[in-house]
């Protein structure tokens, strides 16, 4: 049996960067520069007393903790030790970006839940040791990439309220995302012109936008493939809220109308303040899920004029099979591109062991799903949201090391069905699907609704995507195959093909996961979906669907705050279902500027 290839390919790393240092030194001059001119503009007699005010705040609320703990009988004490603290409202403060602590989980789950906070740390600290100068010297670039220092509170956020088998698996999902995170933060300072340099990588690198899939890659081994904007701008977005907002304005201010959708705006505007790294031999766009996105390439050729693009335009109608050959052509077409643009050449057997990964990886995912349709889910939550996203688009088969971890994540998932655990203890009340695409700037929103209201989402739209296991034999077929997975990628699954593929779709999914509550989101800028609305509403009614719309401005809280979103299931629950939240601490606190 061949041995399986190390991923990401060692040499990557090994590449001779080609650093200028005069560059550096007149970066660092103008960076110190600044830094100095924003601390003489610091009211430092302000600042102290900020600082002042939060020691005493953490004093008293360390006495109020201790109060209430030794006022609890023997049997409330023992399940705060063993099963962890029940008012979750409480770790976070006004004005912080950041929670007062870590969750108590309970004695067994606080110490995982500190283990798993290490070895993500020594993941980190490993990872970045590769290339050590060009990946800290990041930060003296790109305002974003600072924010990735957070993930650690990224992931306490998205894994609030989490207890036993559920912690378990969503922090093994998490470590598979920040590890391909911090490996190709790694490969974007390593190639960077302006940061490492390193020509040699740089030549190998094929870069797509962050909507485009990655499984062509698959066929080019010794080529990197990267989504040139998924770490500057889409996925920065989902720890830092107000990561986005910079680019927003910078291209407004050229002209862009304020209603279009933010995640082109913010693309764009990423672009016009030179917030992207510039590096790779071509760039692959496709037809993404609105023309909003589509034209957000045009940006780019024009940042980058000396940069070949490749455009993979895939038919709308995609159910209908007599376009598929079209868009299996469009796929030879780009292979060819890539092979002329950095004379690699596609390798069939590399793409087929690729898929045959990902055709696994499908498997267990539909395991989730199976279960999850059950009376007892048990991997649900943002962490497998943000997985099954990740997973499906980004990684598609490519590292080996997922899908060892996704067979250990169903052994754990099969256990803890067969012992019929709950996900979040005590705070399983409703059954519900969020249709829609969510937030960015509030990617934890399902794990506020679960711990505040019971609101126990199943599933999300982003996650059903096509789930054929794809062709490993035969080569046109497997064309084919590959096109009919681009042709559903991420949101445009359901925002392209006919309405019946977002509304239909909803009914048949609530029907097959017994969900007879709809958190239906509802992007401000929007003109898809916006284009469905009263088809919605006027079908759930009929339907007796629980249908709460929630609006938000996708990567822009300004227009609709974490705290607007929050208010309108709290009024829904209490006006509509007459319901008590199951922790009232968490029904309303301010979360403007936090991560």
């Amino acid at each position: 049996m061949a041995r399986t290839p190390k991923y990401p390919n060692p040499s990557f790393f090994k590449y001779k960067d080609e650093i200028n240092w005069k560059a550096q030194a007149e970066n660092m001059k103008e960076i110190f520069g600044i830094a100095k001119d924003m601390i003489k503009e610091v009211d430092m007699k302000h600042f102290w007393g900020v600082q002042k005010f939060k020691m005493k705040d953490d004093l008293n609320r360390v006495k109020e903790e201790f109060i209430e703990f030794k006022d609890m009988s023997a049997a409330e004490k023992a399940d705060v030790i063993i099963n962890g603290e029940k008012h979750l409202g409480r770790l976070y403060r006004k004005g912080d970006m950041a929670t007062v602590r870590r969750e108590w989980r309970g004695i067994k789950d606080t110490l995982y839940d500190f283990k798993e906070w290490a070895h993500i740390w020594g993941m980190l600290l490993l990872t970045f040791s590769k290339d050590l100068i060009p990946a800290l010297n990041g930060l003296f670039y790109y305002r974003w990439y600072v924010s990735y220092f957070c993930c650690h509170g990224f992931a306490d956020k998205c894994m609030m309220g989490l207890r036993g088998s559920n912690l378990r698996l969503s922090h093994m999902a998490t470590y598979e995302i920040f590890r391909y995170v911090a490996e190709n933060l790694v490969f974007l300072s390593k190639c960077d012109e302006k940061n490492g340099n390193c020509r040699e990588l740089s030549r190998k690198t094929v870069l797509f936008d962050e909507m485009t899939m990655g499984q062509i890659m698959g066929g080019f081994p010794d080529l990197l493939g990267i989504p040139h904007q998924l770490l500057p701008v889409f996925l920065v977005s989902e720890i830092d809220q107000l990561t986005c907002v910079p680019y927003i304005d910078a291209v407004e201010s050229y002209g862009l109308p304020s209603d279009t959708c933010p995640v082109p705006s913010s693309e764009c505007g990423a672009l016009v303040i030179d917030a992207l790294p510039h590096m790779g031999s071509c760039f692959l766009s496709s037809s993404m899920p609105c023309d909003g996105s589509t034209m957000a390439s045009s940006y780019f050729k024009r940042r980058f004029p000396d940069m070949p693009v490749f455009h993979l335009c895939f038919p709308v109608r995609y159910y209908d099979e007599e376009t598929v050959q079209m868009g299996a052509e469009d796929i030879r077409a780009c292979i060819k591109f890539i092979e002329d643009q950095t004379g690699a050449k596609w390798n069939w057997d590399a793409y087929f062991n690729q898929i045959k990964r990902f055709n696994e990886e499908t498997t267990y995912e539909l395991q989730k799903w199976e279960i999850n349709k059950t009376a007892h889910p048990q991997f649900i939550g943002p962490v497998y949201e943000l997985f099954r996203k990740w997973n499906y688009e980004m990684d598609g088969g490519a590292d080996p090391r997922t899908l060892k971890a996704m067979r250990k994540m169903n052994k754990v998932l099969l256990k803890a069905y067969d012992k019929k655990e709950e996900p979040y203890p005590g705070k399983m009340k409703y059954r519900a699907i969020v249709w829609s695409c969510p937030a960015h700037y509030y990617a934890n929103f399902s794990n506020w609704a679960a711990n505040c209201w019971g609101i126990d989402v199943l599933v999300e739209m982003e996650s059903l995507n096509f789930t054929k296991m794809l062709e490993t034999e035969d080569k046109e077929e497997a064309l084919r195959d590959l096109a009919r997975l681009y042709e559903r990628m991420v949101m445009r699954r359901h925002t392209n093909g006919g309405y019946q593929n977002v509304v239909d779709e909803l009914w048949a999914q609530c029907e097959a996961w017994n969900a007879p509550f709809v958190i239906m989101y509802q992007n401000v800028a929007c003109k898809n979906m916006a284009t469905v609305q009263g088809i919605l509403d006027e079908q759930g009614r009929e339907r007796g669907i629980d249908m709460i719309w929630v609006e938000h401005d996708l990567m822009d809280p300004r227009t609709v705050s974490r705290r607007s979103m929050r208010d309108k299931v709290s009024q829904y629950m209490r006006t509509v279902k007459q319901a008590e939240p199951i922790d009232a601490s968490l029904v309303d606190f301010e979360d403007d500027i936090c991560m």
